[in-house]
């Protein structure tokens, strides 16, 4: 058998490494059976397929033979890929966070045979440069003082796990107020972190947070806070202008590494994009801003073209890197634009997408419309989208031409949980029944294929169903799209499904003693400790989301053991937000669902000459239940409309706020006036 062990693999970064010199192992028994049987410390690489400074540390030291050599005489090397084991990447992440260090990816960690993390950092040169010392020196640093300071060594990780494990929960911070007044107060003090000029938070990089900006956006309507809902559609006008936006052939990078949105980390994430395109249609439904709608539709259009991974099920990203140079694949010389468009069509070009001789960014040219933000594109009072659109689509033909990017084409249950809510979602506001039937396919897909005796499992590729166990954000995010697909096809078995998922989640991963949901499973033998938390990472917490499930279910079923479940839920991350307020937005989100639930029950909704629904297509409906019903179809008796539907066949719309319900309404346009007006009756006491 060969010294490296990752040929088997299916995750396409473990197989990157598969030819290099290092003696990998993928994580495993096996492998840390093998760190104490040579009684040698571990040095564990944590990275993921589409990282550009991952390729960077491979090429400068894994590859390298003398380099290898010394990996492989003073360590056990185990290779990782954080998206195939996101509760490991976790683990070691903290684990470095707690040592005083600024985490990022590659992560080195160096850690015990026992698995204990002791000292680690992320990426270190072959040479000494940036004012890190060589990878080799470190090597041999870390390996002696394994050896010859073991006290040193033992009080590290002592340190460390017990900084990982869940504290205990004083009773007394169990019951912190996150009712509406705290949120309500808290929003100015998000606000003070916005960049007003170029949108999204001060400073650089620049990433798009989705879970805060969707928290800032209902907060906005939630509470009349005007300049919170101008700096989202702001944030949103610049990212969707932006060069973080690939105005070619759609979607969105995972970040701009300048203020202005203008270069992007080229790499596209597929949880980057389905948290925009959830954003993006609800913020549409309110402001119906035309810009908006058409990044939806593009970044969708790049979905279903690009990202479509065998069985049906959504790939996970595209690489920042094309022919060992990041961001080769989409950026512009003057001279080539001039070739594919010719010279009259390039000069219009360049003035719509600040195209210049000498480029905009480091000699090259990213296309950009942040030189004019307006949508549509207007001169002598006429509209230049479509001429726009022409010239893109002959410059997208030139590109698809060059040497494309990696394609990650593994399958994560949790990120397609985020995918298939927002593509739901934006079929039922953009009526694009073929979106939701290509949302329904990825569903079945990690419903089926990705379901092993009944238990989600967290990855699959090609066909093969990863080993790794699906974690509570895959149960979360899952039973999130299905709630999701239930409120555009009112079919019972997608909520069926969602509560099956949810008994799955309360058996497996519910703290029984503290409350809230641990990141693993009570049977994921392979982890050192198995963490709880609810703070958002770039993708929303599993807690928050499952706040937000619980109250829908709730109200969907009239189970009292949902809104007790949340309520336990909310109580067991109270000290946490009073510590960090602004790593807990998702909870927040949780918690605004859960004071005051926002329920919408459409009577006989085709009835009428224009469907009610129609309505919801012009109001922000975030964080709301939509429900369907027939004549006088029984609801859950949770829901305040329950003793209040009419006897009647024509067309009626209860608005649910809380524990009270406005006076049915029968048209399109006093449907969208009462959403409105209710959604701001909120307790102030």
């Amino acid at each position: 058998m060969s010294k490296n062990r990752l040929d088997q693999e299916t995750s396409p970064y473990l197989l990157q490494h598969k030819d290099n010199p290092v003696h990998w192992w993928p994580w495993g028994p096996e492998a840390l059976a093998e760190a104490k049987a040579q009684d040698k410390p571990i040095l564990l690489s944590v990275g993921y397929a589409a990282c550009h400074w991952c390729h960077v540390m491979a090429h400068e030291s894994f590859e390298d033979q003398d380099t290898a050599d010394v990996m492989n005489e003073l360590f056990i090397n185990i290779k990782v890929d954080r998206e195939e084991r996101p509760d490991i990447d976790s683990i070691y992440m903290k684990s470095l966070h707690m040592l005083g260090q600024q985490g990022g990816w590659p992560l080195t960690m160096f850690l015990t045979s026992e698995a204990a993390p002791f000292w680690g950092g992320t990426y270190f040169p072959k040479e000494e440069r940036y004012g890190r010392s060589p990878f080799v020196k470190v090597l041999r640093e870390v390996e002696k003082a394994f050896r010859v300071e073991k006290d040193k060594i033992a009080y590290n990780t002592e340190n460390i796990l017990k900084g990982l494990a869940p504290q205990p929960l004083d009773p007394e911070q169990a019951n912190s107020d996150l009712g509406d007044t705290v949120i309500a107060e808290a929003v100015p003090h998000f606000m003070k972190i916005i960049d007003p000029i170029n949108g999204g938070i001060q400073g650089a990089p620049k990433f798009p947070q989705g879970t805060f900006f969707n928290f800032l956006w209902r907060a906005g309507l939630r509470y009349g806070h005007e300049e919170a809902s101008h700096a989202v559609e702001n944030a949103l006008l610049h990212i969707c202008q932006g060069g973080i936006y690939d105005h070619l052939g759609g979607g969105f990078a995972r970040y701009s590494v300048d203020a202005r949105w203008l270069v992007p980390h080229f790499e596209k994430m597929l949880y980057d994009n389905a948290q925009l395109v959830d954003l993006l249609t609800d913020v549409w439904r309110e402001s119906g801003h035309p810009l908006f709608a058409k990044r939806v539709e593009e970044t969708i259009d790049w979905l279903m073209r690009e990202m479509i991974a065998e069985g049906g099920g959504y790939a996970a990203s595209l690489d920042a890197d094309s022919e060992g140079v990041e961001g080769k694949f989409y950026v512009w010389s003057k001279q080539e634009i001039a070739e594919c468009l010719g010279d009259e069509d390039a000069a219009y070009y360049a003035t719509v997408y600040d195209v210049r001789d000498g480029g905009n960014w480091e000699g090259v040219n990213i296309l950009n419309r942040l030189e004019n933000l307006e949508y549509p594109y207007v001169l002598d009072g006429e509209s230049h989208e479509n001429r726009i659109a022409t010239l893109n689509r002959k410059l997208l033909r030139r590109r698809d031409s060059r040497i494309r990017p990696g394609w990650d084409d593994k399958v994560l249950a949790d990120w397609n949980g985020l995918m298939i809510a927002a593509m739901a979602r934006a079929a039922d506001a953009f009526d694009r029944p073929e979106w939701f039937t290509n949302a329904q396919a990825a569903f079945e897909f990690v419903r089926t294929t990705m379901t092993v005796d009944r238990r989600l499992r967290h990855a699959a590729r090609s066909g093969k169903v990863g080993s790794a166990p699906a974690t509570s954000a895959d149960y979360a995010n899952m039973i999130a799209a299905a709630l999701a697909l239930y409120h555009y096809a009112s079919d019972p078995a997608y909520l069926d499904q969602a509560v099956a998922w949810t008994e799955t989640l309360d058996k497996h991963f519910w703290d029984g003693d503290q409350g809230g949901y641990f990141f693993t499973a009570d049977d994921t033998s392979d982890v050192i400790v198995r963490t709880k938390d609810a703070m958002d990472d770039a993708v929303p917490n599993a807690n928050g989301t499952m706040i937000s499930n619980l109250v829908a279910l709730w109200l969907l079923t009239g189970e009292n053991r949902f809104i007790d479940r949340a309520f336990a839920n909310l109580r067991a991350f109270g000290p946490d937000f009073a510590r960090n307020i602004i790593s807990h937005t998702g909870l927040l989100c949780g918690a605004m669902d859960l004071n005051t639930p926002a329920h919408i029950v459409l009577v006989n909704e085709t009835a009428g000459d224009i469907p009610l629904r129609t309505a919801l297509k012009s109001v922000a409906l975030a964080g709301t239940v939509v429900q369907s019903v027939n004549g006088q179809s029984s609801i859950s008796e949770a829901s305040p409309a329950a003793s209040k539907l009419l006897d009647t066949d024509q067309p009626q719309g209860y608005v649910c706020f809380g524990p009270k319900c406005a006076a049915p309404v029968s048209d399109v346009q006093a449907l969208v006036d009462t959403i409105r007006q209710e959604r701001q009756t909120w307790p102030l006491d």
